[in-house]
């Protein structure tokens, strides 16, 4: 006997699902077949799921702070900088807002 089991997804993840799962030679059906299949045998997820407790922001003391800010001086004086217009109009194009 089978049973069915239905999961509604956005449309653009279950696109990118499909895209994905035809390039590896298989279906987002039999995917989905495997990762349960794994689960069972692995007596859980069948791979890592934590919540990541460090912080990718380090605190900065006041002269690390002051290094950073003079060598963005030393760099835009360089020529080495974007006009915060142009680098808003990339995003907005890239991610579609």
């Amino acid at each position: 006997m089978a049973s069915t089991i239905q999961v509604r997804v956005d449309d653009e993840l279950k696109t990118k699902s499909d895209i994905l799962f035809k390039e590896l030679g298989t279906d987002t059906t039999t995917a989905i077949r495997i990762f349960l299949t794994q689960a069972i045998a692995h007596n859980g997820f069948p791979f890592e799921i934590k919540r990541s407790t460090n912080s990718i922001y380090k605190p900065l003391s006041e002269s690390e702070m002051l290094e950073r800010i003079e060598a963005s001086k030393e760099l835009s004086d360089k020529g080495f900088y974007r006009d915060a217009d142009v680098v808003i109009a990339d995003m907005r194009a890239k991610y579609g807002l």
